[in-house]
């Protein structure tokens, strides 16, 4: 993920100055103009909302019919999300549709049936492929268009949801009848949050899902309103729009979820994604610019000079690849976190400084860690007990005063210290002997038993991969 927003302003001066900027920005003409320029870039054109509704109306209906021969008499089919909504942005050809069964009905129906009805709509597409969450759905490409078909319970309220899924139909109702006459604003933030990298809930981009953008635009009634408080906002910024949440919440944001008072919509959004957006509120406000919906475009390095350009860095690049496993990326990302974190503390625990790390995942997947250096001294200074510690302190001078491979042995500030070989002085070796006893998640483990290779240096800048080397660019920004 890039980052492009330097903070072109003193930190020193007092958020609450700029205040004065803000409303003279907000009632500028020329941000009525960006508005119509960005929207003139984003909106749907007609003939692509009607192909739109056209197909989403086909595909109910061949879901209904089968319903219907199948004597399933009690289930629909119904458009939710963005499609629904008219908060979709041009060119994302996304549709979102509910196969709903009776609340009454058996997990064991809605799986087996729904995914029965799903398969009979997929026979039809150009490719498809079962995925699982909660249960099984199908996703897939049917004439130009990204489709789920999604089985869920028809229940009275979201407080009475049996699977995570049934919250959706209810979400869609609010956000219809409530954002009437705010969809170009949405657009408008929605594009906005693309082009300052932090769009999307997916434990992948850990940003603002697109339910939380609209509740925004509800909360708030216009994009600069939206942009223009979060500028001020803070770790535990709190809305509630119907003033019923019901537990404590510990996220960075906190957006009652208006049809369960349980939930936090913004539960996925990360710190730092949260403050990439307050940040770039805040450069918007001083110094709007279409550049800042739609960021200019990386232009790729050969091999060669990505290389130089990490090596410039004057650290160590240490990449562990191995075959990404067949899973869902919401499943895949949480355990390359995991995965993450037990290499820095497997690397650290041996004395490696790490300043940067991150994962990428396509065919293979990489977990890139960027070093102070990647080499170590070969002796090590272990300290061992003061000296006047009478029993410890003679157990461990017997032990390393005259062992051959002790480098030296002596007193320091009052304690014995042994200078012996550093078991693992190489930061690859150590991957190599070590990597499979860390604790990472099943699926991940289970691909990196099945083999994984250490790269280093012009190692790392030859895989070929167009995505992976657009992921080194960006680095650490990711």
């Amino acid at each position: 993920m890039v980052w492009y927003h330097p903070i072109n302003y003193n930190f020193k001066n007092d958020i609450s100055s700029l205040i004065g900027q803000k409303v003279a920005f907000m009632e500028n003409d020329a941000l009525k103009e960006l508005k119509e320029a960005v929207l003139a870039r984003i909106s749907p054109r007609t003939e692509e909302e009607a192909y739109l509704k056209e197909i989403a109306e086909l595909l109910i209906k061949k879901i209904d019919l089968i319903a219907c021969s199948m004597d399933l008499k009690d289930v629909s089919a119904n458009l939710v999300g963005s499609a629904a909504r008219n908060t979709w942005i041009s060119g994302t050809h996304d549709l979102d549709i509910f196969i709903m069964f009776p609340g009454d009905a058996s997990r064991e129906e809605l799986e087996k049936k729904g995914l029965i009805i799903a398969r009979k709509i997929a026979e039809e597409s150009e490719s498809f492929e079962e995925r699982y969450a909660e249960h099984p759905y199908i996703n897939m490409r049917y004439r130009g268009f990204d489709v789920d078909i999604v089985p869920c319970f028809r229940v009275g309220s979201a407080a009475c949801i049996r699977s995570a899924v049934d919250r959706t139909p209810f979400h869609n109702e609010f956000i219809k009848k409530n954002i009437q006459g705010l969809e170009k604003e949405v657009l408008l933030l929605k594009q906005f949050m693309k082009g300052a990298g932090v769009y999307g809930s997916e434990l992948r981009t850990q940003g603002f899902s697109g339910y939380l953008t609209e509740l925004l635009v509800v909360k708030y009634s216009s994009f600069e309103n939206v942009i223009r408080s979060a500028c001020d906002w803070q770790p535990g910024t709190y809305i509630d729009l119907n003033s019923h949440g019901t537990i404590q919440h510990e996220e960075p944001l906190v957006v009652i979820d208006p049809t369960d008072p349980k939930r936090n919509v913004a539960a996925a959004l990360s710190l730092d994604k949260f403050c990439m957006f307050i940040d770039s509120c805040r450069e918007f406000v001083l110094s709007p610019s279409l550049y800042l919906f739609f960021p200019r475009s990386v232009t790729p390095l050969d091999d060669r000079d990505l290389f130089h350009k990490l090596k410039s860095r004057g650290t160590s690049f240490i990449a562990i690849a191995f075959k990404t496993p067949d899973v869902v990326e919401d499943v895949l990302y949480p355990q390359l976190y995991k995965m993450e974190l037990a290499v820095v503390a497997l690397l650290e625990e041996h004395e490696f400084k790490v300043l940067n790390k991150g994962s990428w995942a396509g065919q293979n997947t990489v977990i890139l860690m960027e070093l102070v250096s990647a080499t170590l001294p070969t002796l090590r200074k272990h300290r061992g007990p003061p000296v006047w510690v009478h029993k410890h302190a003679e157990s461990f001078k017997a032990k390393y005063i005259a062992a051959e491979d002790v480098f030296a042995f002596y007193i320091e500030n009052g304690n014995y210290v042994a200078e012996v070989p550093r078991k693992y002085p190489n930061a690859c070796s150590l991957l190599k002997e070590r990597l499979t006893s860390c604790s990472i998640g099943k699926q991940v483990s289970s691909a990196a038993k099945n083999g994984f290779k250490v790269l280093r240096g012009s190692e790392i800048c030859g895989i070929h991969d167009q995505s992976f080397k657009l992921f080194l660019m960006n680095w650490p920004n990711i």
